[in-house]
């Protein structure tokens, strides 16, 4: 990815670290939500290459959650950053919660929340009134 497909990203749809950024429901989100957070976890935020190749596995699942099980017309991406910790959101309409399934080595689906499972720190769900944040949260080493 170079920087010139980072920065057109971030000027059409804002910077997810900034803001909430609304994304369309639709498979073609999940590219447009790995940019958004490669950029900002490698360039912005300066973190290494695995943190930010796992953030972008991650974020991707959870945006495919969000758009095959929720029958929203959107949803919403934003990233957070505090010592020592990123967090990662998807935020959706819907309030039908995510269910993290055992899977074995043939399974061609259902791997996405176990993937967050095993790559992330901590992960969960808040509900809201009106739908649901699923979220997962990375360790990672501070700058000095």
């Amino acid at each position: 990815m170079d920087d010139e497909q980072v920065a057109c990203v971030l000027e059409l749809y804002g910077n997810p670290a900034d803001e909430d950024v609304v994304l369309p429901s639709r498979p073609e989100s999940a590219w447009v939500a790995r940019r958004l957070t490669q950029g900002v976890v490698l360039r912005q935020w300066g973190l290494g290459p695995q943190i930010a190749e796992h953030a972008v596995l991650l974020v991707s699942e959870l945006v495919g959650n969000a758009v095959r099980h929720t029958g929203a017309r959107s949803f919403r991406l934003r990233l957070h950053r505090r010592r020592g910790w990123i967090r990662i959101e998807v935020r959706d309409p819907s309030r039908g919660l995510p269910c993290l399934m055992p899977v074995s080595e043939l399974d061609t689906s259902g791997r996405g929340l176990f993937l967050v499972d095993k790559l992330s720190d901590r992960w969960g769900v808040d509900l809201a009134p009106r739908g649901k944040t699923t979220w997962f949260e990375m360790r990672v080493a501070d700058r000095a």
